[in-house]
């Protein structure tokens, strides 16, 4: 936000070394390879202080810069694959470039999807009926005065990418969000899905589980529509901020992660691929067809159901019908046809290595794709980004003395934009860079949807906890100036504070969950009511996602402190002993789910004691070292320095397993992934958890004991984590 950032609260602790030649020095980190931005600095004949860099770095936030670029990436609609996003892709490479960011292009031939086919008829009752069906046009309405009309014509139908291609008939049967208790009632209700076309809402759980689940329950295909009691609110855009009546939530239905033809490994040319038939019977593409729809054609469907009323926390807002369950009597026609091909995706990378520890790396990283414009999702990530770096060039340009030489620091920023073909582009960079990321990655920083609206949001794996915490208390609050968005943050209403990084739903996956790297994703706003349909413009975050462009300037602030701190502690500011605390509140908390039954998770609890053990030893060997800092500030022996750092970092590894979660091998983390039945949920323990809702749904002794294994594996790999942090061998 211009220069007006409050930095009267920054820290004072020093930023910057010297080498003993007195040459501008990288503290620890070389430049991160992957998805955008990783900073080094340098230092000084007499190094200013940590507080002097933070507020330099705070002062230039330019809301400007921010906006421009906003604008630049969302003049057209650029899906991936498509010319519009290699035009996206070549304004960030110019960018990196135009900043003195050398940048390259890293790409992958992976199996997209687009919509070839789409219809949706209504009759008023089924076969033989004569009565005349009513075809839904499936199209957003372009609002008036819109100035990007005919961009927005060239948007692509709203579709469920990776839906199966076909045509299916029957009753309509309203299934509330979709999700497996939602079956569950009406089965109990007496309600037959089997043979009809289910009509369910977003809003809980993942689009894919909602096909997956509804076909799984015998229906013949699924039709997912807006509610706008959960979208629209009292004004919709472009007079408010919610979901116009045809707006229409895109979207993917593939429940893997990455290209679905390349599983576990990088999608590169000529590369082994499973067959079309394979990634069919795969189980991770839906088995029937499905289409997203409006709240206005989701409400004519309802309107067109009869039967029992539905329950009363199925129903919809004000002023709409009565929600009931069918089976019919309305009757719906649906074919979608759609065209899955390769194609080639680019990841743009741009890297500096540094000078004291060139093979580490902090990792900075938002996806470039969008279903429509993208202005929230993802491209206020790439505009906070841009701005990131654009500030960072402008305090590497004030450091400079008149004879060239640097009197401040050097900022060196590795940035890696990636396009992200829903998922597939940094899940195919990470698996391609796998060995050499699971040896030298510090952390990855995710920011896809930085600003949505009002109020900071963090999730990270435990130990990254306090340097966010510490981040917000030097930034101040774009909605209220008088505060920092610490203070905002904490007096939010948010159960939880700090949200886990279980969920596969953005880049951090693959990180996290494929190979145990330290992981934050930030934001502001949450969920906002246009989300991935062809509202989401310049226009709507101009009116209400961010007027004066404040938040995304926040939103860089925070980020960016975060990759300053990690790129240049002496010592990762890593604490395992609150996340050995919270393993053990995790750990009741499943203990409590299976009372009375022959589970015990005494061996989880003693390796989380022998986390916690670790943890405090590590952190006094942390204090010791530095206490061995002489007068000017230099370590007395790095290499002591370099492998306390290197357990700390590698100690996240040691959470995953080769064998991965129970059929779902691809993801190895035991301590944080996916919820079975909803991708975009998180779950602690998500192997225990997978095996007691199973063990509750059979209640066999087999099942039992399945869960009890499930527990040995957690207890194993908390173990491995305890010993990584000692780095004694046994």
């Amino acid at each position: 936000m211009e220069t007006r950032m409050d930095t009267s609260s920054v820290d004072k602790t020093p930023l910057l070394d010297r080498t003993a030649t007195g040459a501008p020095s990288a503290r620890r980190l070389s430049a991160g390879v992957l998805l955008i931005l990783l900073l080094l600095l340098g230092l000084t004949a007499s190094p200013p202080s940590k507080a002097t860099y933070h507020s330099l770095f705070l002062s230039l936030g330019d809301n400007a810069t921010a906006a421009r670029h906003l604008l630049a990436l969302t003049r057209s609609p650029h899906v991936a694959g498509t010319p519009a996003n290699a035009d996206a892709a070549s304004y960030v490479r110019s960018a990196l470039s135009a900043a003195s960011f050398p940048a390259h292009v890293a790409s992958y031939d992976v199996l997209l999807s687009y919509p070839v086919l789409r219809s949706l008829a209504l009759s008023p009752s089924p076969p033989p009926s004569s009565a005349p069906a009513t075809a839904f046009r499936l199209v957003q309405e372009i609002y008036p005065g819109v100035p990007y009309a005919d961009a927005a014509a060239e948007a692509l139908p709203a579709f469920h990418a990776y839906a199966r291609s076909g045509s299916a008939a029957g009753p309509a049967v309203y299934a509330n969000y979709g999700r497996v208790e939602d079956f569950a009632n009406l089965r109990a209700m007496g309600v037959n899905v089997t043979g009809a076309v289910v009509l369910a809402r977003y809003g809980k759980i993942y689009r894919g589980e909602i096909v997956s689940n509804a076909a799984a329950a015998g229906a013949a295909a699924a039709v997912v529509y807006t509610d706008s009691k959960d979208y629209s609110g009292d004004r919709w855009f472009p007079d408010g901020p919610g979901m116009p009546p045809s707006g229409v939530q895109a979207g993917s239905t593939y429940r893997g992660i990455g290209d679905p033809t390349t599983p576990g490994w990088p999608s590169s040319a000529g590369c082994e691929r499973l067959s079309a038939a394979e990634v069919a019977t795969s189980g991770m593409t839906p088995g029937i067809p499905s289409l997203p729809v409006s709240a206005r054609d989701g409400e004519a469907i309802q309107r067109s159901i009869g039967g029992q009323a539905a329950p009363h926390d199925w129903q919809g807002g004000e002023g709409a019908p009565v929600y009931r369950l069918g089976p019919g009597p309305g009757f719906l026609n649906l074919t979608y046809i759609g065209n899955e091909t390769l194609a080639t995706i680019e990841n743009v990378c741009a890297m500096i290595e540094g000078e004291d520890e060139p093979d580490r790396y902090v990792i900075l990283g938002n996806h470039r794709d969008a279903w429509t414009f993208g202005a929230v999702d993802p491209n206020s990530g790439t505009a906070a980004l841009l701005e990131l770096i654009h500030r960072l060039l402008r305090g590497w340009e004030s450091y400079k003395r008149e004879d060239g030489d640097l009197a401040g620091p050097l900022s060196f920023v590795i940035g890696m934009q990636k396009n992200m073909a829903w998922l597939i582009g940094s899940t195919e960079w990470v698996e391609e860079n796998k060995e050499m990321l699971a040896s030298r990655a510090i952390a990855y920083l995710n920011v896809d949807c930085a600003v949505g609206g009002p109020g900071f949001h963090a999730s990270t794996t435990p130990q990254l906890d306090e340097i966010i915490k510490q981040a917000t208390k030097k930034v101040q609050d774009p909605d209220n100036f008088s505060q920092m968005v610490y203070d905002s943050w904490v007096n939010s209403n948010d159960s939880k504070l700090i949200g886990r990084l279980g969920g596969r739903g953005t880049d951090f996956a693959a990180f996290v969950q494929h190979i145990g790297v330290p992981s934050v994703d930030l934001s502001f706003g949450g969920g906002y009511p246009v989300y991935h349909s062809l509202y989401d413009d310049f226009v709507w975050m101009q009116k209400f996602g961010d007027p004066l462009f404040h938040r995304h300037v926040a939103a860089a602030s925070i980020w960016g402190l975060v990759a300053l701190t990690l790129a240049d502690d002496e010592f990762l500011p890593f604490n395992y002993i609150s996340y050995a605390l919270e393993l053990q509140g995790s750990t009741k908390t499943l203990e409590d789910e299976v009372l009375g039954m022959p589970v015990t998770f005494t061996p989880l609890y003693r390796s989380i004691e022998e986390l916690e053990k670790a943890a405090t030893n590590i952190d006094k060997e942390k204090k010791a070292l530095e206490l061995e800092v002489g007068l000017v500030g230099r370590r007395k022996d790095p290499l002591k320095v370099r492998e306390l750092n290197d357990r700390l970092m590698m100690a996240e590894r040691a959470f995953t397993d080769r064998e991965g979660l129970f059929h779902r091998e691809w993801y190895k983390h035991l301590i944080y992934g996916p919820s079975l039945h909803d991708d975009y949920g998180s779950n602690s323990f998500p192997g225990i958890d997978d095996a007691i809702q199973k063990a509750k749904s059979l209640n066999i002794s087999d099942s039992w004991r399945f869960v009890q294994h499930e527990v040995w594996r957690a207890a194993r790999v908390v173990t491995q984590a305890s010993r990584v942090l000692h780095g004694k061998l046994t």
